[in-house]
């Protein structure tokens, strides 16, 4: 099929209606009617000779022609949109959107981010938090920093550094803290990685106590809500080095256990560009030192 036979508007009203689930969503984002969008897909259909939804009550169910098309496009109407903005206001530069966990960003990388900006003042950096297991190629990622094992499919992962954990909470409560043994009697705060604490008291040598704690998201959940003496929380406390040095939180023992370290990855289908590769550069010096 000529690709250039392709009516645009009908892929545009395609690609928002699959990412969003809705041609009332879609056509809000395009600026046109639900109805324009519902006739630009059926145009689209008609074309390929496919079937590309099943229209249900509550929304859109993509038919499998649908999930190999969405991905293509995405990420080609992603590429458009960052060249075309290179030509914002007459300066060309090169647009780089990264993807990081909010407690790396918040507690290493953007105190750094100035010294990027000083080295590569043609790159616009665009940065994105986002949770562990976010999708670069839905939320537009040339590169995204994350937590684990560095196992992920179709990812070339980078290590930056290891995480250790150890636990930390407010002085109030590390006063009565005279031994590991003693968290048994505390509120131990979880993250959804369930092996942690289980971990860390295995490598303090003791059984692991029911855990009673509250569960959040975020290790910066876990550290505010542990400095507000809600529990005790693990977090790896290399990335709360401004709120132990204020004492908002401190570490009552030193025993850490490491289940994962930061990584920068990307997709291997993608193709690393010039800011890709700058970024890596500077970043992988910067874990060194």
């Amino acid at each position: 099929m000529d690709v250039s036979q392709l009516p645009l508007n009908a892929l545009r009203a395609f690609e928002a209606s699959a990412r969003l689930g809705s041609f009332t969503r879609a056509g809000m984002e395009l600026r046109v009617t639900q109805t324009a969008v519902s006739h630009q897909v059926k145009a689209l259909e008609a074309v390929l000779g496919v079937k590309l939804f099943d229209r249900l009550p509550r929304g859109l169910a993509l038919t499998d022609e649908a999930h190999v098309l969405l991905p293509v496009l995405t990420d080609a109407f992603r590429r458009m949109s960052v060249t075309l903005s290179r030509f914002e206001q007459g300066d060309f530069q090169e647009v780089l959107t990264v993807g990081v966990v909010a407690t790396f960003a918040m507690g290493w990388l953007l105190p750094r981010l100035p010294d990027f900006a000083q080295a590569h003042p043609h790159i616009d950096l665009r940065l994105k938090t986002n949770d562990n297991t976010a999708d670069m190629l839905i939320d537009g990622l040339d590169v995204f920093i994350r937590f684990g094992d560095g196992a992920w499919t179709g990812m070339d992962a980078v290590p930056l550094m290891e995480a250790p954990l150890g636990p930390v909470c407010a002085p109030a409560v590390a006063a009565r803290l005279r031994r590991p043994a003693d968290l048994a009697g505390e509120h131990l705060l979880r993250s959804y990685r369930r092996d942690e604490w289980p971990a860390w008291f295995s490598a303090a040598g003791l059984e692991v106590p029911t855990l009673r704690g509250w569960m959040f998201d975020s290790s910066l959940s876990l550290a505010e809500a542990a400095a507000r003496g809600t529990g005790v929380a693990l977090v790896p406390a290399a990335m709360f080095t401004e709120q132990l040095a204020a004492g908002r939180i401190v570490r009552p023992f030193d025993i850490t256990v490491t289940t994962g370290r930061y990584w920068l990855t990307r997709l291997k289908s993608r193709t690393e560009t010039a800011a890709m590769k700058a970024f890596r550069q500077w970043i992988g010096t910067q874990a060194a030192s």
